[in-house]
Order: C-alpha cells, then structure tokens, then sequence
C-alpha cells in the first residue's frame, strides 16, 4: 500500500533552500550536480551527474558544511551586486548550445 508524502521548498538565495515536509524542516545548499543538506539525520552531501538520475549520497563533518555554508553565503552576497558575473561563474561547466 502506498502513502503521500508532502514537501514544500523555499528559496532564500540562489542556491540556497528551505525544506518543509511532514517529517521535519531542512535546508540545502547547492543545486544541480552537488548539494550539501542539512537536516535531521546530519549533514549530508550530494553529488551527482545531472540528467542521468545517478548520485552517491554520504554524511560530511560539521567542518566541512560550515565552510560550504560561508561559500554560498558569499556567493549569495557577490549575486546581489553582480549577478551576471556570478551566474556566469557558477555555470562555467555546462556546455553552451545556444
């Protein structure tokens, strides 16, 4: 038998997100390819390939997701004043077909 699940997503910050469900609240950093969440069983992180629905997911130290968080923070800050450059500087990896 199956069951609903329910989930609601707020972003903040390009990058950044709120997660609302019936379970608990998180919070993600990150977006297509690397994702670092923080909720309710830890710190975890995400990588994968995008479009192929393939992805490894493993807990990371608090270290580490505190660097992670002050990086977005500053990119979320560079966004504000200069968002073209940043836009550009995030997405240097994908490939350009238009």
């Amino acid at each position: 038998m199956g069951y609903f699940r329910f989930r609601k997503t707020f972003s903040i910050l390009p990058g950044v997100r709120i997660n609302l469900s019936k379970t608990g609240v998180s919070s993600s950093i990150g977006g297509h390819g690397a994702t670092v969440n923080v909720g309710k069983n830890g710190p975890m992180v995400t990588l994968g390939i995008p479009g192929t629905g393939l992805s490894y997911r493993a807990h990371v130290g608090v270290a580490l997701v505190v660097v992670l968080v002050l990086l977005a923070v500053l990119a979320g800050v560079a966004y504000l004043f200069a968002p073209d450059t940043v836009r550009t500087l995030l997405h240097w990896w994908q490939p350009r077909w238009f």
